[in-house]
């Protein structure tokens, strides 16, 4: 089991929401106390004689204050890189089905087996430096696609303008230079009908751009909070065996 103290904790300067939770955790101050340092962003100084140096499991904090505050915590123990190391790749080895270019996956081989005394220091920032430019290359690309659709986007925004713009044009020049009521109310009616046409396309286009927008977070949404409970609860298989676990 991987244990802290709330000495440990005060040492590294925490935040006053996270460490006005775990002194909650701890049966150190009320549940109003605590509220009242989360809703106010400061704990008063005097709740750092509340500190003390019994050791309690960190996966305590897993409850009280989550996976975020739990992985600060960590740097606040004794280095164990090689843990740690293992736990961040197994984190992204979570969406390594996303990654594209070996380098990537290269640097989380190296990586694990640098967590495992099976890899230098050196080959470590070699693959570390490859998976960088790897990152930066996905990045350009992205931006170049993004510059792109952008690009598309406008012209054909400026397209349907201009469209737009001879059509009602014309309706116009129909209109004025049409000698029979007739023709201009045909002109005219034309014209209503054109506009009720684009309107009616452009909402929906609008509904479904919303819908599948509505979707899309839904789906991001579940995703990560899918991602967050499997790391949540392999964090906590590590914190309570002490060791790495498969």
């Amino acid at each position: 089991m991987i244990t802290i103290t709330l000495n440990q904790i005060l040492a590294g300067d925490p935040c006053a929401d996270g460490w006005a939770k775990i002194l909650h955790a701890r049966g150190k101050i009320t549940e109003q106390q605590m509220q009242e340092a989360v809703d106010g962003g400061c704990v008063p100084k005097s709740y750092s004689k509340l500190a003390d140096d019994e050791s309690f499991s960190l996966a305590i904090a897993l409850e009280s204050n989550g996976l975020d505050d739990v992985l600060w915590s960590l740097r606040c123990l004794p280095d164990d890189h090689r843990l740690w190391r293992k736990y961040a790749v197994w984190c992204a080895r979570q969406v390594q089905h996303l990654m594209t270019d070996p380098r990537s996956i290269n640097a989380l081989d190296v990586a694990w087996a640098h967590s495992d005394g099976l890899a230098t220091d050196e080959e470590l920032d070699a693959a570390w430096a490859a998976a960088r430019d790897a990152a930066m290359d996905a990045a350009m690309d992205a931006a170049m696609d993004a510059a792109w659709a952008a690009a598309w986007a406008a012209t054909r925004d400026a397209a349907r303008d201009a469209a737009r713009a001879a059509a009602w044009a014309a309706a116009r020049a129909a209109a004025r230079d049409a000698a029979m009521d007739a023709a201009m109310d045909a002109a005219w009616a034309a014209t209503r009908d054109a506009a009720w046409a684009a309107a009616w396309d452009a909402a929906r286009d609008a509904a479904r751009d919303a819908a599948w927008a509505a979707a899309w977070d839904a789906a991001m949404d579940a995703a990560m909070d899918a991602a967050m409970d499997a790391q949540k609860a392999k964090l906590k298989q590590i914190l309570d065996a002490g060791h790495w676990v498969e």
